[in-house]
């Protein structure tokens, strides 16, 4: 196997690696900007320099030549080398800035170069505590700087689309941003204008940055250049805490971190799976948090005579509990939804299984010809295939209508599926029925619903969600509810201000929390409230019985989801029966 020595220590490697990369997939640290894992490697940055050099093979013998000592004889590059471009080769010695006294210049001087016309932003840049450029500087810069003459001014505040904001005067030419709309997204809208000391990144005149990724140009920016118009000026990442999740918008489900203050969502960015979404997501899914933290259905809702009442959940138990002691179970129709976790769907299903009802149905969410072929899928639910796995019954969207106005069913209980506001029903043709939504937001279908209970979102609970290629992840609580408490559970992360906040600071606020419950629980307690054999004390007992009794889910836990950055529950099944 090949070798490489850095810093005096020895090292394997196999296949064509570069040494930068190669060095941070060993846990090191060498200082960079302009490269990118998966972008092109322009190297104009120059910050990752190291000392290269080769040991010196006699061509006549075949083996390397051994000073006195017995040391391999190694013949250094006559310049720095920039590691980001540098192909890693058998026997090559690296010097990086822990053991060169020149790679440790060469860093400074291009730092203090970079620094020279860059603006003092810092106390009111949202890049900072987060900026490679701040956290390289404090660590591999300069102590001062010598530069005494006015620094180049830019355009700043330049709205380069509906999403993106550019402070050219911040910019480090990096041109991550640039490369990214010519080869991740393929729009090709950024382009770098000017010469030498006044170039930056901007459109073309006439055109606008309206690329459905724009904002992933922000999140590889290494400084402050590019900001998000809905994040900017609104909190500081030291501020937040930041949980792993899921993309809920579209059926691809990125993976993704969510950033939560004081309760609410301020942003929601990509996390990295090379199995999903590598680091990029749409900026759709970044918009969810107005689905978190805007027009929640918070406490039970009663409709009566057609004005919606506030009640108590005591009494919206009863309301369906007497409700369902009334009708058949063949007059009860159960929508299970694309939007809700396998766990809910699971015990929406299994409950009204006991009451009689063995069939659950629900309504895909598919949108033909809305998909790009990358992250942005035809499906707009990120569960359509957890509902197929579970066994529900798949309705076309004009049939559905076709099955309430029958005539044979008196009761609806919907699942996080807005029916009306997909069109897929009127509220005339639901006259006669009485129906019971559970649903986290406010729309059409939760105004007309006969109750109304309002449910837990994804980063309010933990759940699992199959992707379109059949990958399963799970999401974890972000969020508290007005029954949770983010020091006392465990699967909740906790920011700076959440360990030493109170309630009497002014930055935590419990009007922020929402009066809701995961869906699972509520039929749990409808359970006890019908005196029924029903009972499920936590969501990793629910996931350990799914895995259990569905072939589909065999083996699945949170764990393995965890650990493997979701599950392919498509090509396990094909691998199982390879085996059988």
């Amino acid at each position: 196997m090949a070798e490489i020595f850095i810093d005096n220590n020895r090292y394997e490697f196999e296949g064509p690696t570069k040494v930068l990369q190669f060095i941070l997939d060993q846990g090191l640290e060498l200082p960079f900007f302009c490269y990118h894992p998966s972008l092109s490697i322009p190297a104009n940055c120059r910050q990752c320099y190291v000392e290269a050099g080769q040991p010196v093979m006699n061509r006549e013998t075949g083996k390397y030549e051994v000073d006195e000592e017995g040391n391999r004889v190694i013949r250094f590059f006559p310049k720095l080398m920039t590691a980001c471009s540098l192909d890693a080769t058998d026997g090559m010695v690296i010097k990086t800035h822990v053991t060169s006294e020149l790679v440790r210049r060469g860093q400074k001087d291009v730092l203090e170069f970079i620094l020279i016309n860059h603006p003092l932003d810092c106390p009111i840049c949202d890049q900072a505590g987060e900026c490679p450029l701040q956290i390289q500087t404090y660590k591999y810069g300069p102590e001062g700087s010598r530069f005494e003459h006015k620094k180049v001014h830019k355009p700043k505040r330049i709205q380069l689309g509906p999403r993106v904001v550019l402070d050219a005067e911040r910019c480090i030419n990096c041109t991550r941003c640039v490369r990214f709309t010519e080869e991740v997204s393929k729009s090709n809208q950024l382009t770098i204008v000017q010469r030498g000391d006044k170039n930056y990144p901007v459109t073309a005149p006439g055109t606008e940055f309206d690329d459905p990724y724009s904002i992933n140009t922000v999140d590889i920016c290494p400084v402050g250049a590019l900001t998000s118009s809905d994040f900017r000026f609104k909190a500081r990442v030291w501020e937040m805490s930041s949980t792993p999740s899921l993309d809920i918008t579209n059926g691809k489900g990125c993976s993704v971190d969510v950033w939560t203050r004081d309760n609410l969502v301020m942003r929601i960015t990509p996390r990295h799976n090379p199995h999903i979404n590598d680091y990029w997501m749409p900026d759709a899914g970044r918009e969810a948090y107005k689905i978190y933290n805007e027009n929640r259905i918070s406490r039970p809702d009663l409709n009566i005579d057609g004005d919606k009442v506030k009640s108590s959940w005591n009494n919206a138990l009863l309301t369906i509990a007497e409700n369902l002691d009334t009708v058949k179970p063949s007059e009860i129709l159960v929508l299970g939804s694309g939007y809700g976790s396998v766990e809910d769907n699971y015990v929406l299903g299994k409950f009204f299984s006991v009451l009689g009802q063995e069939q659950a149905h629900f309504v895909p969410n598919i949108l033909a010809g809305t998909g790009d072929n990358f992250l942005i899928s035809d499906d707009q639910a990120p569960n359509t295939n957890g509902c197929r796995f579970l066994g529900f019954n798949e309705l076309k969207p004009d049939s559905i209508n076709k099955e309430i106005t029958s005539g044979k069913y008196k009761t609806i209980i919907v699942l996080q599926e807005d029916i009306v506001g997909r069109n897929l029903i009127t509220t005339q043709d639901l006259s006669n029925v009485f129906m019971v939504y559970l649903g986290t937001n406010n729309n059409d279908t939760s105004r007309f619903a006969n109750v109304t209970i309002p449910v837990t979102t994804a980063i309010e609970h933990v759940g699992s969600y199959v992707n379109v290629d059949g990958r399963v992840q799970r999401s974890m609580p972000a969020k508290e509810t007005v029954y949770t408490d983010r020091r006392i559970n465990l699967e909740m992360s906790m920011g700076r201000l959440d360990h030493f906040g109170t309630r009497f600071d002014n930055w935590v606020s419990d009007k922020n929390k929402v009066d809701c419950i995961p869906a699972w629980e509520f039929f749990v307690r409808l359970a006890h409230e019908m005196n029924k054999e029903f009972q499920y004390n936590d969501v990793r007992e629910i996931i350990s019985e799914i895995s259990l009794t569905n072939k589909h889910f065999s083996g699945v836990s949170y764990e393995r989801m965890d650990n493997e950055l979701g599950i392919d529950l498509v090509n396990k099944q094909k691998e199982e029966l390879n085996l059988a």
